[in-house]
């Protein structure tokens, strides 16, 4: 990792900041910047979203889903029989070396990896919302593989294969079942003695661990993982996680609003689009 740029006294500015809760930016520990969401941007996935924060973090989400084999390898028994009837979610994250210089050589690596873990232990397992077993197709053998809904009408052919007609009417699509119970992550940066949330690239290079905590829309931890290395205090810990449960169901209420908003756009202008006969409406002759 190349190494970080930023002097005692710019360390000692922030810090002292933090303990007065008055950050560089004017915000207080726990301000997120303004948060802007934008949904069905790339045309070749299935879903899609762009959220940036202020006029720093952009990150841009594609999801794409897929039909593929039941992955059940290595697992004992146990484990292979659940496995066996459910699909899955397969995750990748990647931070941009440019983004920031923590990101540098192998930063970038190691951020991508423990980001990607953890998305992936979240979402398939049984904290993470989703109904998993409704992916699947042919127990054993085929499952709808999510890429970080769709109709399938099954025709046995008398070999033992399958024929699949998918519909590629957006009318018929479905949401996979528990979408809205899976859980938003809060990362929470301890400096000093106190912690903060959404960092700036200078409060990052000051931080001695995070906490990254997920939490749904009823409150419920779903999983937590810290990392850096430093360390956090018992005491500190279960203030942190309590700070993350409260922000992370005030962000799923913000963002709910923001998607609702975006879906009632979408729908009218669809229905400004579509014909006057489409819509029920017939001119009497």
């Amino acid at each position: 990792m190349a190494p970080v740029l930023i002097s005692a006294l710019e360390a000692d500015y922030i810090l002292r900041g933090i303990d007065d809760n008055l950050r560089a930016d004017g915000r207080g520990r726990l301000d997120y910047r303004e948060v802007v969401l934008e949904t069905g941007l790339i045309t070749q996935a299935h879903g899609s979203a762009r959220c940036r924060l202020g006029e720093g973090t952009d990150v841009l989400v594609g999801v794409k889903v897929d039909i593929g084999n039941v992955d059940i390898d290595g697992a004992d028994e146990d484990v292979a029989t659940l496995k066996a009837k459910r699909g899955r979610v397969v995750c990748n994250v990647e931070c941009s070396p440019i983004a920031s210089q923590q990101f540098a050589g192998r930063g970038a690596d190691d951020i991508n990896n423990e980001l990607t873990q953890m998305m992936s232990r979240v979402l398939n397992g049984p904290q993470g919302g989703l109904n998993l077993e409704k992916l699947c197709i042919i127990p054993g053998k085929a499952c709808w593989i999510v890429y970080v809904d769709a109709l399938a009408i099954i025709h046995d052919l008398g070999d033992g294969d399958v024929e699949f007609d998918l519909s590629d009417d957006v009318e018929e699509w479905e949401r996979i079942e528990g979408w809205e119970q899976v859980p938003i992550s809060v990362t929470l940066n301890k400096i000093g003695s106190r912690h903060i949330v959404d960092a700036t690239p200078l409060e990052e290079l000051t931080t001695g661990a995070k906490l990254h905590v997920m939490v749904n829309r009823n409150g419920k931890i779903c999983g937590l993982q810290k990392s850096g290395s430093g360390s956090i205090e018992h005491s500190l810990l279960g203030e942190m996680v309590q700070t993350g449960r409260s922000l992370g169901q005030s962000l799923i209420n913000s963002l709910d609003k923001m998607l609702y908003q975006e879906e009632y756009d979408i729908n009218e202008k669809r229905k400004r689009n579509t014909p006057i006969e489409k819509l029920g409406f017939f001119a009497a002759i």
